[in-house]
């Protein structure tokens, strides 16, 4: 068993920085590696993993539905049209994290996605068609979960390519960690065979 599990407030073992803070035993039991397959989910999420960088996850976690709520909940097609009125609103918005670049980059990627759908293409199917072949690896602490792989970098050159920003290797992988296409929950952790069960279940299309 891994020393980076720990007990929750129920008793059960989980991943150790899934019961650092409250909001992370419901984001680490509910969401954190179950599959995301919907386009305005995963841009969603896409944004969310560029503001967090240098930042704490807890931070973006504790501002989530401040961002929903400045970000049109997320619909790409709704984002693709913020101009300047909508930068100056986000800029002065105290519940997000105001930085113009990070804002920038959630427009220009709003952008980006709506481009693969004028092209017939998904934001869904694009970043899936990285999901690596990792259902034999199960980690056993944190020393065997990697911080970027090579499909993560090859997601984010792809990414990059079709005029997405801040999508670095290791944002990359945090997405794919954040959003099921591998399964980073350690062995042992009380959740970890769900949310297997969860990839499983995903979209034959995705898979």
């Amino acid at each position: 068993m891994s020393d980076a599990l720990a007990a929750g407030p129920d008793g059960r073992l989980r991943c150790g920085w899934g019961v650092a803070a409250p909001e992370y035993v419901d984001y680490h039991d509910r969401e954190w590696g179950r599959p995301i397959t919907d386009d305005d989910g995963l841009f969603e999420r896409v944004c969310l993993e560029a503001f967090q960088s240098g930042l704490s996850w807890l931070t973006i976690l504790r501002k989530r539905e401040a961002f929903r709520a400045a970000f049109a909940g997320f619909e790409i097609e709704a984002v693709a049209t913020f101009g300047d009125a909508e930068v100056q609103r986000l800029l002065a918005d105290a519940g997000i994290v105001r930085n113009r670049a990070k804002i920038d980059a959630a427009i220009a990627n709003a952008r980006a996605a709506a481009g693969l759908h004028d092209g017939g293409e998904s934001l869904a199917a694009l970043i899936w068609s990285f999901r690596p072949d990792s259902r034999d690896r199960v980690p056993r602490s944190y020393d065997d979960v990697p911080s970027t792989t090579p499909e993560s970098k090859a997601l984010a050159r792809e990414l990059k390519r079709r005029g997405f920003r801040f999508v670095g290797p290791t944002t990359a992988y945090a997405l794919m960690q954040a959003c099921g296409l591998v399964n980073d929950h350690l062995a042992g952790c009380a959740v970890r065979d769900e949310v297997e069960e969860d990839r499983r279940r995903a979209p034959a299309s995705l898979r």
